[in-house]
């Protein structure tokens, strides 16, 4: 069943067609991924469908529900989460305090009670320090959890963003390039927690992604853009092997 839909969208920066007359959809538990060239259009639907950018046309929806009637803050209350292609952290807090700003969407207490510290505020913290420490621990994160983030390495910092996207308890997440600048050995962890995230939360997964190993690893389908449009569309190996695809990738000569 799909999960998301995405029909004949169209967004334009002035002449510049980003996004054409594209449709794809997500079903309920897959890995989904976006690939193509520099510049092919991958980021600015992510930044669509968080509605960040209004479109020109087409029709988004999430597990039935139009998405063109949300404003960007009620994304994440519908169970869409992502990450960024440049870290968005906030620098001098701990691991577990960005953690814990994902679990933003379900504070369900009044401003009265936060005020005093009642009962209930307390309730619900305890169950949001819990939801935040299973997380650490499936990201293998304890080590850091008490560092401030402007101290760790790039690597540790694009698995906090994970986890802070994970800690919003999400139906559907959003990677935007998520072994971009990883090591050899940090990108295969990514790939394990994806297949994991997958497979043991049940959450299902829109990635972004440069890294075609990375794609053929842990993907069921995946799409292929340039300039905006719909090059392909299969599983991995049928998308690498598109002679579109390669043309788009190599040029004409290769393909």
């Amino acid at each position: 069943m799909s999960l998301l839909k995405v029909e004949n969208a169209t967004l334009k920066f002035g002449g510049v067609v980003a996004v054409n007359d594209l449709s794809f959809s997500v079903n309920e538990g897959e890995v989904y991924a976006i690939v193509g060239p520099n510049g092919a259009g991958k980021s600015t639907v992510f930044n669509l469908i968080s509605r960040f950018y209004q479109p020109y046309a087409g029709r988004f929806s999430f597990d039935g529900q139009d998405l063109l009637n949300c404003k960007p803050d009620e994304v994440a209350d519908l169970g869409i989460a992502r990450t960024f292609q440049n870290i968005e952290l906030f620098d001098h807090a701990t691991v577990l305090q960005n953690l814990l700003v994902g679990r933003h969407r379900h504070r369900r207490t009044t401003l009265i009670e936060e005020l005093f510290f009642a009962p209930r505020v307390r309730q619900e913290e305890r169950h949001h320090r819990a939801a935040v420490e299973e997380v650490i621990d499936f990201l293998d994160l304890q080590p850091y959890r008490d560092k401030m983030i402007a101290g760790l390495p790039y690597g540790v910092r694009k698995v906090v963003e994970l986890g802070r996207a994970l800690a919003s308890g999400p139906r559907l997440l959003l990677l935007d390039e998520p072994a971009s600048g990883l090591s050899v050995e940090e990108t295969q962890d990514m790939r394990w927690w994806i297949d994991d995230i997958r497979k043991q939360m049940g959450i299902t997964v829109l990635m972004v992604e440069h890294d075609m190993g990375l794609v053929s690893g842990v993907s069921d389908r995946v799409l292929a853009l340039a300039d905006g449009a719909k090059l392909a569309e299969g599983t991995p190996a049928e998308v690498q092997s598109d002679p579109a695809v390669i043309e788009a990738y190599l040029g004409a000569g290769a393909a």
